[in-house]
């Protein structure tokens, strides 16, 4: 395989005004990265890289699924029983058969961008990569990864009982990049799990009551979210197969709580009732903190017990489902609108399939309170590719508003994951290139030029309206 690089300066970008465009309106941007699962603890304590391998393929189940599907043995993706390199190796042996997959685009770019790469990961060129690689990480350390990238805010995803610690070391360093956290409460919505009960007593020792019926249980939950929004949080997120909006009371929802506190099993029915409440309880909650409420919707999670069992949650065996999806939504929506309590809002789906529709249902809920409050959100997940993206932005530009969409997103457990932001934005300029050169759009470089900057920058700024 050649050695040639072909992450070029104007790679993806099919014109001469999607070039300027890219170069001079998107790529030096900031970057505002509102949803990820990055460590706050790695951030705070600063400490060198090092490895590669950690830095790249640890919790990374995309390339766990390459690597799988290749063949490799598990023993080089998840144990500990080998070492740092020879996964490496195994990841350089898989990344050529991963063409026409986003792996190999994400791969030699970020080998590029972190490294000064132009080389072709794979195993001919594996042991001077991974050596360079590791030379130069040793001298960086997660917080000036972020600073190389231009990486202006992050927004973490901490569960209600988190004390954040981290992210309060973090504000104090006063670091170039902000890290927020995201107030992600899926624990609390999952009455039948048998971690349930453990769970409300440590959100009970938290708040430092005891918590035995609904009206205590809302009285955390409203502390929490108070703690959360002192320290900068301005997002709450989800991943649900899909949402709760089924008609409840107070009464049988109390029944339902403590009939759980009890011991006692919970049926699907009484577990729908109880979601319901509680998330049309915390999204009242978001409206008046003037947060922004993220629902990630549609993941088949842990599908392959075997190796749920051998390697834990997150394991790389989720997938698209097929979910009813926007009867629940239209149902919450617009009994918070009827309130007046819907607070700004971004739905994802992960069925391509439900593109228009999830596209469709946020402009029925617009309002003057904020221009593009009900977003539909980027390209996520298994979507989150060049396919993906092109077709939620055309989607997006023929059900909505492309001009007022917050843009990009990594959703990533890696601090080398952030030439996904350029990824998206080469796409983006290239496809406002492709309209013009057909004459679909007017050839006006310097509005043309606005709306990119808007999409890749300063509609997240104006929407999540971060301290």
């Amino acid at each position: 395989m050649t050695t040639t690089s072909f992450i070029n300066d104007n790679f993806v970008l099919q014109s001469e005004i999607a070039k300027t465009l890219y170069h001079d309106y998107a790529k030096d941007l900031p970057i505002i990265d509102y949803h990820n699962h990055l460590s706050p603890q790695l951030i705070a304590e600063d400490a060198p890289v090092k490895n590669i391998t950690e830095a790249w393929l640890q919790g990374d189940h995309y390339k766990w699924r390459a690597m799988r599907a290749n063949g490799i043995d598990e023993i080089y993706i998840t144990s500990s029983a080998t070492s740092h390199k020879e996964k490496f190796l195994k990841w350089a042996e898989t990344v050529p058969y991963t063409l026409r997959n986003p792996l190999f685009h994400w791969t030699h770019l970020e080998l590029k961008r972190y490294f000064g790469i132009d080389d072709l990961l794979h195993p001919d060129t594996a042991e001077e990569i991974y050596e360079k690689a590791n030379l130069i990480l040793e001298n960086k350390t997660p917080a000036q990864l972020l600073e190389d990238m231009k990486v202006e805010v992050i927004c973490t995803t901490d569960d209600p009982v988190d004390d954040l610690k981290y992210h309060q070391e973090i504000a104090e360093k006063g670091m170039y990049t902000k890290v927020y956290p995201t107030f992600r409460p899926d624990n609390l919505l999952s009455i039948q799990s048998t971690s349930f009960n453990a769970y409300i007593e440590k959100l009970s020792a938290c708040v430092e009551f005891s918590i035995s019926n609904l009206d205590e249980l809302i009285k955390a939950i409203q502390i929490r979210i108070d703690f959360f929004n002192s320290l900068g949080c301005r997002l709450s997120d989800y991943g649900l197969g899909t949402l709760f909006a089924s008609h409840f009371t107070e009464e049988e929802v109390d029944t339902i709580f403590k009939k759980r506190l009890d011991g006692q099993q919970i049926s699907d029915d009484e577990a729908e009732i109880f979601g319901s409440c509680i998330l049309m309880r915390l999204c009242e909650m978001y409206h008046e903190k003037g947060w922004v409420q993220q629902f990630h919707i549609g993941a088949i999670r842990n599908n392959n017990s075997r190796l749920l069992e051998q390697v834990g949650l997150d394991a790389g065996v989720d997938s698209i489902g097929e979910f009813p999806a926007v009867q629940a939504m239209s149902k919450l929506f617009d009994a918070l609108n009827l309130k007046d309590k819907l607070a700004k809002t971004i739905t994802y789906n992960l069925n391509p399939a439900q593109n228009e529709v999830f596209a469709t249902m946020m402009g029925n809920f617009q309002s003057a309170d904020c221009p593009g409050k009900m977003q539909w959100g980027s390209g996520w997940w298994f979507l989150d590719q060049k396919d993906g993206m092109e077709k939620q932005i055309n989607c997006l530009s023929n059900m909505g508003l492309l001009s007022k969409f917050v843009g990009m997103l990594t959703d990533s457990r890696s601090f080398l994951s952030f030439p996904r932001h350029e990824y998206f934005r080469r796409i983006l300029c290239n496809i406002i290139g492709e309209d013009v050169k057909q004459g679909l759009i007017p050839n006006d470089i310097e509005f043309l030029g606005k709306i990119v900057q808007d999409i890749c920058y300063y509609n997240a700024k104006a929407y999540f309206n971060f301290k």
